[in-house]
C-alpha cells in the first residue's frame, strides 16, 4: 500500500468514525424525544381529566383544589380547548402577545391538529369539547438539538480541515523548494567536473559522436539543474512556440527509448504562440512521455496532438498502454502515489504543479481505458 492510499484509508476510518457517532447521536436524542412526548401526552391527558371534572362538577361545596392545581401546573405545553365547533374557549402557554389575534390562534390551532390527536371532554349535557395540543418549546428545542450539533461539529470539522489543508500545503511548500533548490545545488558540483572531464577528453584520441553525446547529457544535467532552482520563484513566462519544445523533447525521447516506440504528432500543422516557461513546460512533457513509455512497457504508440480554441491551446498526449482506473483519475497526482516498485510518486504532481500553479492552465485524465490506453491533456490560455 502506498502512502496516498495509506492516508485515504486514514480518511475513510475518521469518516465513517463521524458518521457513526452522528448516527448515535440522532438514535440517542430521538429516543429521548419520544420518551418526553409521551410524558407531555400524559400531563395532558390528566390536564384533560383535571377541566373535566371542573367543567362537570355539580357539588358547589366539592374540594376542587387538586384539580385546579393539575390545570394550573401546566407551564410549558401548549393548549387550545374548543367547542364540538371548533370555537376556541380558551387557550394554555401561548404567546402572550398575540393571544387577541383570531389568525395567530387558528394558525396554532391547525399545527395542533397535525401534530397530535385531540383529547375529548364529555359533558354532562351531552356535548363535548375538545383539547388540541403541542409539543412544549423545550421538547422542540430537544428534538432540532442533535442536527444543531451536528451542524456545528460539521462547521468545526470544516474549519479544521481548511486550516490543516492550509498549513498542509504550506509545508509542502516548503518540502518542494527546499529539496529543490538542495538538489540543483548537489548536482552543480559533479556537472562542473564532467565539464572539466569532457575538455580533456577532447584533447585524447576518442570518438567525436561520442564526445558530442557526452557533452548533450551534460547540457541535459544542466537544464535539469535549472529546472529544480527555478522550483518556488514565480518563473519568467514568454510568448513562444509550443511547437518547438514538444520537437525537441519528442526528438530527445526517440533517441534513447526502444525502436518498439513509435511518436506520431501534429505539431508542425500551425505554430501555436502561447505565454509559458521552456524549461518547465519541457519537464512536464518529458514527464508524461516517460510514463507513457512505462505504461506500454517499451511497445506501442504515443501520440501527440494540438488544437484550440479562442482562449486555450490543448496539448493530448496519448499512449497505447495499460490505462488508469477511473477511481485513479486525481489519485495520481497526489504526492506519494506511484504504482511502481521502484519511484516517489513525484513526476506527475510535479506536473501538475507546474501547470495550474506557474502557469494557471490545467493538467487531467481526458480519457483512459484499461488495456487500451490514456490521453493526458494539458489546458493553456493563450494569454495570461
Amino acid at each position: 500500500m502506498n502512502q496516498y492510499s495509506k492516508k485515504r484509508t486514514w480518511k475513510f476510518i475518521l469518516l465513517i468514525f463521524a458518521i457513526l457517532i452522528g448516527i448515535i447521536s440522532l438514535w440517542y436524542t430521538n429516543a429521548l424525544v419520544k420518551e418526553l412526548s409521551r410524558e407531555e401526552k400524559k400531563k395532558v391527558a390528566l390536564w384533560a381529566e383535571g377541566t373535566k371534572k371542573l367543567i362537570n362538577i355539580q357539588d358547589p361545596n366539592q374540594d376542587i383544589s387538586f384539580f385546579v392545581k393539575v390545570i394550573t401546573n401546566n407551564k410549558t405545553i401548549p393548549l387550545i380547548l374548543v367547542d364540538e365547533n371548533d370555537s376556541i374557549i380558551s387557550t394554555r402557554n401561548l404567546d402572550s402577545t398575540k393571544i387577541n389575534m383570531p389568525r395567530y390562534l387558528n394558525r396554532e390551532l391547525e399545527k395542533m391538529k397535525e401534530e397530535n390527536e385531540p383529547f375529548e371532554i364529555i359533558l354532562a349535557n351531552g356535548h363535548k369539547n375538545l383539547i388540541y395540543y403541542k409539543h412544549s418549546i423545550l421538547l422542540t428545542k430537544l428534538y432540532y438539538y442533535p442536527f444543531i450539533q451536528l451542524g456545528v461539529i460539521f462547521l468545526f470539522i470544516l474549519v479544521s480541515y481548511l486550516a490543516f489543508s492550509a498549513s498542509r500545503k504550506a509545508e509542502q511548500n516548503q518540502v518542494w523548494v527546499g529539496m529543490s533548490k538542495e538538489t540543483a545545488h548537489q548536482l552543480g558540483t559533479p556537472i562542473s567536473s564532467l565539464m572539466a572531464w569532457l575538455e580533456l577528453l577532447k584533447e585524447q584520441e576518442i570518438n567525436t559522436e561520442i564526445l558530442v553525446e557526452i557533452k548533450k547529457d551534460i547540457v541535459r544535467l544542466s537544464t535539469i539543474t535549472e529546472r529544480f532552482s527555478k522550483i518556488g520563484s514565480a518563473p519568467n513566462l514568454r510568448i513562444n512556440n509550443i511547437n518547438d519544445i514538444l520537437s525537441q523533447s519528442i526528438e530527445y525521447f526517440k533517441k534513447r527509448s526502444s525502436n518498439l516506440v513509435v511518436f506520431s504528432s501534429n505539431i508542425n500543422e500551425k505554430e501555436f504562440l502561447i505565454p509559458f516557461n521552456p524549461s518547465l513546460f519541457q519537464w512536464v512533457v518529458e514527464n508524461l512521455f516517460k510514463n507513457a513509455i512505462d505504461a506500454m512497457s517499451g511497445n506501442g504508440k504515443i501520440e501527440i496532438l494540438l488544437s484550440e480554441t479562442n482562449k486555450f491551446v490543448f496539448i493530448d498526449i496519448s499512449d497505447t498502454g495499460k490505462g488508469i482506473p477511473k477511481s485513479k483519475h486525481k489519485a495520481i497526482f497526489q504526492p506519494g502515489y506511484t504504482t511502481k516498485d521502484r519511484g516517489w510518486g513525484l513526476g506527475l504532481s510535479l506536473s501538475k504543479r507546474i501547470i495550474e500553479e506557474y502557469h494557471n492552465g490545467k493538467l487531467f485524465v481526458k480519457y483512459s481505458e484499461q488495456g487500451k490506453g490514456t490521453i493526458f491533456r494539458i489546458q493553456l490560455k493563450k494569454q495570461i
